[in-house]
């Protein structure tokens, strides 16, 4: 009969193999783990994945097996610096881009410069709402590559990047061993914060970066600005904030207004509804009389796409804990409520699929175990 540890260490062992099959790696069956060309990249030791990608080389630097003579070191030809091999190096752009404004080209051309010969990815968020997401993902993303032509081949199209984090998990799964992340000036702390906390556990990279790449989103050409004039019906100064070489402005502006509902609302849309920023008194205030961002509401961060439940309110922000029990720290001004953590009734299909880590975990979620070994202490036997 298998005593607890044993219980303890399979559960840890599988969960290690779930994610060395997620990331396409195969296994020699003594814990051994090598990619499609063949390479040995990894081994699973003290029930948890090792990568021998910083600073050992995969496919030479093998862990011997226990009791077996060391072998002399080969002597072998230098590698080239990871800046010189083709894709080691990934450049990220994650954004609402909503609408998309002339400003955020400058962004791109500044992570197109950081990224240099290396691979550059712009995700626009997935969220959609009535006030700070008037654009859905689809229309919004196909905007953006009429608006940005120079930057069609860039702009990804995926229903699974919903927040930052997914983003860097299939980064690491592409194989990409450094990632630099792109922002504005004013969500570089947040950024930098969230993405560099949770490497070596969401996700493992030798070296992830987070710099900015433009100045603050308050100009006349922000988004903000953007739903604003579309509020107003003004279509001038609308325009007078996408390049001038773009030839859908007025079906751009028209689909904002749509979104916004003002082709069905009758009344004023509060400007602080969907546009906080510019608004900052009278959402202030509507926040401190309780109105807004209840305690265990849940909210969707803008910038970073992370859905959480509100778990403390601060003076002007929100602690919040997301479905994985990622804690995250929200300004009032960069948040909208939603009703649930997804749009859909229970999860997404993708995240359904049998065998894969994400069923795992609505799995557990539904049996309110958030790691397996308080899964298996809430159900082990009694003594």
């Amino acid at each position: 009969m298998k005593n607890f540890s044993q219980f303890i260490t399979e559960a840890q062992e599988s969960q290690a193999s779930q994610r060395a099959k997620k990331m396409g790696l195969r296994g020699d069956g003594h814990g051994g783990w090598y990619n499609a060309t063949g390479e040995f990249v990894a081994k699973t030791e003290g029930g948890e994945l090792k990568f021998y990608n910083k600073g050992e080389r995969p496919g030479r630097d093998v862990p011997p097996k226990p009791g077996a003579p060391k072998k002399e070191e080969p002597v072998l030809k230098k590698e080239p610096p990871a800046e010189e091999q083709t894709g080691a190096k990934l450049t990220v752009v994650f954004g609402k881009f909503n609408p998309p404004t002339k400003a955020h080209q400058q962004l791109f051309t500044a992570a197109r410069s950081i990224a240099g010969n290396s691979d550059m990815k712009i995700y626009p968020s997935r969220g959609q709402d009535s006030e700070m997401n008037p654009l859905k993902a689809d229309p919004k993303i196909k905007f953006m590559k009429s608006m940005f032509p120079s930057f069609e081949e860039n702009i990804v199209n995926d229903e699974k990047m919903i927040s930052v984090f997914d983003v860097l998990q299939a980064a690491e799964s592409d194989g990409y061993s450094e990632v630099t992340i792109v922002v504005g000036a004013d969500r570089l702390g947040e950024f930098r914060s969230l993405a560099q906390k949770n490497n070596g556990t969401l996700y493992n990279f030798n070296d992830i970066t987070v710099v900015a790449g433009g100045q603050s989103d308050s100009d006349n050409e922000s988004s903000s600005k953007m739903r604003e004039y579309a509020s107003q019906g003004d279509f001038g100064k609308f325009k007078s904030g996408l390049p001038n070489n773009f030839k859908d402005s007025e079906q751009l502006f028209k689909k904002v207004q749509s979104g916004m509902g003002m082709d069905t609302k009758k009344e004023e849309i509060d400007l602080w509804r969907i546009a906080p920023k510019l608004d900052y008194t009278n959402l202030r205030e509507e926040y401190v009389e309780g109105n807004i961002f209840k305690k265990g509401t849940i909210v969707e961060n803008l910038n970073t796409g992370l859905r959480g439940k509100i778990i403390r309110r601060g003076t002007n922000y929100l602690i919040c804990t997301t479905e994985d029990n990622i804690m995250f720290k929200s300004w009032i001004t960069d948040v909208v409520e939603k009703k649930a953590f997804t749009d859909v009734c229970g999860v997404p299909a993708y995240q359904r699929e049998v065998g894969t880590d994400s069923l795992r975990k609505y799995t557990m979620k539904m049996a309110d175990a958030s790691i397996i070994r308080n899964f298996i202490n809430k159900y082990k036997a009694k003594k």
